[in-house]
């Protein structure tokens, strides 16, 4: 019987899940990834790392299931998203890849918004300097024989493609986010691309998430053990990716993405843009579907910094402030530890922790980080609500699915239940795996993308609700007290 591979190409590392035709995981991998922080508000990545560790994954599978590894029919990929891989005319990276948590483009963002304002419309979004088009703005103004030499643009997941298949290709909802995508005509945009000084030569062929983009190279067929056939499906952005794992492909079908970077995810069946509200209004994986987006920089991420700042594991630390947990903490966090996107759009913004004393504890301080994490959600379930989006429940999926405790938190800071789902963990390689399916074997998609079992519906607690009411606005007007400061700061270094 035939089988599915997804690969997730994630920030911290590369996830690869092997399923059955009754979507059943066979195997799991996960190889760790690194990044590098030259300067300050920098983040990059070498593309070729990105490819090690999909061999490793893939080497992990086979050591697992051989014989199931040898079935495989489609693979599909998904990744982080707005990353730049500039590629020569050789097709080797130029320089390491500009990553979404990125700040140096600022300006270039800022420019952009102010000379082009009507591009935010069809782009879905204003410009931030997280995006792809500001990026290789600064690159022409600060690296410009770099820029003069770029022969292809491609999105992380999409130089493992181009490994995978030696086709240059995207998918419509990872193209979303490079601010170069005419959202309802799902089509690149020349317009964007002629103010960044690009045209449609650089750019990948575009498919949708459900199409083939090529198939697995000869070579690597044989070396991997599979047939000369496999499909590769276009894939999608992590976000679509982890919203066709939960089967979130109806109208305003909500979950909360809770890895590395959180996101709030909306899926809707026309193109609703509200640049006003710094909302993303991008293309699902799925043909003529969108959805709107608030998408946060700092994540679970923040919960593993604390853990690193501590000392100790995560599991320990959760428990142990779950044990103490009756109230909202006495301190607040501010979770700004990589800038933040909505609602802010500022990458000068830091991670702040108020109203520490001598009595402060561990178990308050990782308590302090979960409801840190939690306010920036209220503010996305804000900026929606301002767009005219109401939520009655969310699904929750990614790593910080995996606790009961931050989902509580989540669900008393939100007023709002959360689901959580049976293999939510596995996220975008999941969906990754459904996209190769249906790429491979062109059924519908609400016959593969159907909801996941359900584990546990948390109800928030009405009590716990109203105190935190005055701690979310003591959050937001902490931000906006420090706003001014954060930019000093950075100024006063650089």
């Amino acid at each position: 019987m035939p089988n599915y591979l997804g690969i997730d190409v994630g920030t911290s590392a590369v996830k690869a899940i092997l399923i059955d035709h009754r979507q059943t995981p066979l195997a799991e991998a996960e190889v760790q990834l690194s990044i590098s922080r030259p300067h300050d508000l920098w983040s990059e990545q070498d593309p070729e790392s990105w490819w090690r560790a999909v061999e490793r994954a893939r080497e992990h599978l086979h050591a697992e299931a051989p014989a199931a590894m040898a079935e495989v029919r489609g693979i599909g990929l998904s990744g982080q998203m707005h990353g730049a891989v500039l590629l020569n005319e050789q097709d080797r990276p130029l320089r390491p890849a500009i990553l979404w948590n990125d700040g140096r483009s600022m300006r270039e963002a800022e420019d952009l918004g102010k000379d082009y304002p009507e591009l935010s419309e069809s782009a879905g979004v204003i410009p931030m300097p997280g995006f792809t088009a500001p990026k290789l703005l600064w690159v022409a103004r600060h690296e410009p024989q770099v820029f003069s030499a770029v022969r292809k643009i491609l999105l992380p997941k999409d130089y493992v493609r181009l490994r995978m298949t030696g086709e240059c290709v995207t998918d419509m909802s990872d193209a979303a986010g490079t601010w170069w995508l005419d959202e309802a005509s799902r089509s690149w945009s020349d317009r964007a691309l002629a103010v960044t000084g690009l045209d449609r030569s650089q750019m990948p062929h575009l498919v949708e998430g459900t199409q083939p983009s090529g198939v697995l190279r000869s070579d690597l067929a044989r070396e991997w053990g599979m047939r000369g056939d496999v499909v590769i499906a276009g894939g999608a952005g992590d976000a679509a990716a982890g919203a066709i794992g939960l089967g979130a492909i109806d109208e305003v079908s909500a979950f909360i993405s809770l890895g590395t970077s959180g996101q709030l995810f909306v899926t809707t069946r026309t193109f609703r843009p509200a640049p006003e509200t710094l909302l993303h209004a991008f293309c699902h994986a799925l043909p003529e579907r969108w959805f709107q987006m608030a998408a946060m920089l700092n994540g679970a991420s923040c919960l593993s910094w604390a853990a690193g700042l501590l000392k100790a594991e995560i599991k320990p630390l959760l428990d142990q402030a779950e044990e103490r947990y009756q109230k909202p903490s006495n301190l607040i966090f501010l979770p700004y530890l990589a800038g933040e996107r909505t609602p802010h759009n500022d990458p000068y913004a830091r991670g702040v922790f108020f109203g520490l004393t001598p009595e402060t504890c561990q178990s308050e301080l990782v308590q302090a980080v979960l409801e840190g994490v939690a306010f920036s959600f209220a503010d996305a379930k804000q900026c929606l609500e301002q767009a005219g989006t109401r939520l009655t429940s969310i699904g929750l999926i990614g790593g910080g699915s995996r606790s009961s405790f931050w989902a509580q938190i989540l669900a008393n800071v939100l007023d709002l239940p959360l689901v959580r789902y049976e293999g939510a963990d596995k996220g975008p390689a999941f969906g990754a795996a459904r996209l190769a399916r249906l790429a491979s074997t062109g059924e519908q998609p609400e016959a593969v993308c159907t909801q996941p079992q359900r584990l546990q519906t948390i109800h928030p607690h009405t009590h716990l609700v109203d105190l935190y009411a005055p701690r979310l606005e003591a959050f937001r007007s902490l931000y906006h007290a420090l706003r001014p400061e954060f930019k000093k700061a950075y100024r006063s270094v650089n």
